[in-house]
């Protein structure tokens, strides 16, 4: 199972200080934490899409590629490439490009954003946002799979003979997962390819989760990509960590009373009983989220939030050194000894390129006998 962090890439005031970070600061700092999620021994670094204040990460290849650069074993991911307003086209090749530099430590995750305004600014109307999310992941998925592509659609102009560069690397597309909080139509989506479906898990209660990974599952087995239990699912998750839930809590509560998203609503302790934040002693997150697996069953792929709100650098790094020296050994021992044989674990590059080769071998014996 994989384990990491994503960023939505915020700009917030630091409501204990008054203190607001610069654009450079924040984007700096989401480099600090992607080197340090390798540092402390975690797998996954994933960055948001957006194209408005108070958001910095505007450009995600442009962010994964310097971070490529400076790691080494980190996978690298988006946590929303906006399939609705970036051209096909070009993600299919930023991110053929983003995995040859990387030597294929890339995935990455389609979804439809959060912000309305976002679609006229990119000449889409946000009426067609179903529509667009399923028309342009159609054409990206054969702009990766086909070396020439004729195609003709309603939002976008044409392709005559047109060949995406670079191919995938080894000739196989990075793994796309597609994420959502409340579309079934998304997990539709996810399941009609046989790709990942990621609940984004912060803000509903478990019920709704559970009820959209289900569905995800059983049209996943419709479609015969396997059974329910082997559809790749991800999570998202939110927690704040100290060495005792009381400190955590005394911490976190002027971030979480102040936060744009959720701030001036529901209390702390009314959101963390109604919703999936976690906020308390390593063994408090340990326990919440090896309870995650009773709701949507076995899963691949497990992402915390922990840099929103206006936290500042310091407290985000150190929620990282609690994860990786205390958590995240726990629940990955735990998950893998209850995870069943015939459950897949996460896809890496290596594991797409080899079971595409084991499909070909025995393609090539059929044909030999």
């Amino acid at each position: 199972m994989q384990f990491g962090v994503f960023t939505v890439g915020d700009v917030t005031l630091d409501p204990t200080n008054g203190r607001l970070p610069s654009e450079r600061e924040r984007i700096k700092a989401m480099v600090a934490i992607a080197l340090k999620a390798e540092e402390v021994g975690l797998d996954v670094f994933a960055t948001g899409e957006h194209h408005n204040p108070p958001f910095v990460p505007s450009s995600p290849t442009t962010m994964l590629g310097y971070i490529a650069a400076r790691t080494e074993r980190l996978l690298l991911s988006t946590s929303t490439t906006l399939i609705t307003t970036n051209d096909p086209v070009k993600i299919a090749e930023d991110y053929a490009m983003l995995q040859h530099l990387a030597d294929g430590r890339v995935d990455l995750m389609m979804g439809r954003g959060n912000t309305g305004p976002v679609y006229p600014w990119f000449g889409q109307d946000i009426r067609n946002g179903i529509p667009l999310a399923i028309e342009n992941y159609d054409l990206l998925h054969r702009l990766w799979r086909e070396d020439v592509v004729d195609w003709k659609g309603r939002f976008r102009t044409p392709l005559q003979s047109f060949t995406s560069t670079p191919r995938p690397l080894d000739g196989v597309p990075p793994f796309v997962w597609h994420g959502s909080i409340r579309s079934p139509e998304i997990a539709e989506q996810a399941a009609y390819y046989g790709d990942g479906f990621f609940a984004n898990h912060i803000f509903w209660p478990k019920e709704h989760t559970q009820r959209m990974v289900g569905l995800y599952r059983q049209r996943f087995a419709h479609y015969r990509h396997g059974s329910p239990e082997q559809a790749i699912v991800g999570l998202g998750g939110q927690v704040f960590i100290r060495r005792n839930s009381q400190d955590a809590v005394r911490e976190f509560r002027p971030y979480f009373d102040n936060a744009p998203v959720y701030g001036h609503g529901p209390s702390l302790e009314e959101f963390t009983s109604q919703t999936p934040l976690t906020v308390g002693s390593p063994q408090q997150v340990i326990d919440r989220t090896l309870g995650f697996r009773d709701y949507v069953g076995d899963y691949q792929r497990q992402l915390f939030l922990i840099d929103h709100a206006g936290l500042p650098l310091k407290t985000v790094l150190e929620q990282l050194d609690i994860l990786g020296e205390e958590v995240v050994p726990v629940l990955r021992k735990e998950f893998d000894s209850l995870r069943p044989a015939h459950v897949p674990e996460a896809p890496t590059h290596a594991s797409l390129v080899a079971a595409r080769d084991a499909v070909a071998d025995r393609t090539d014996a059929e044909a030999g006998r």
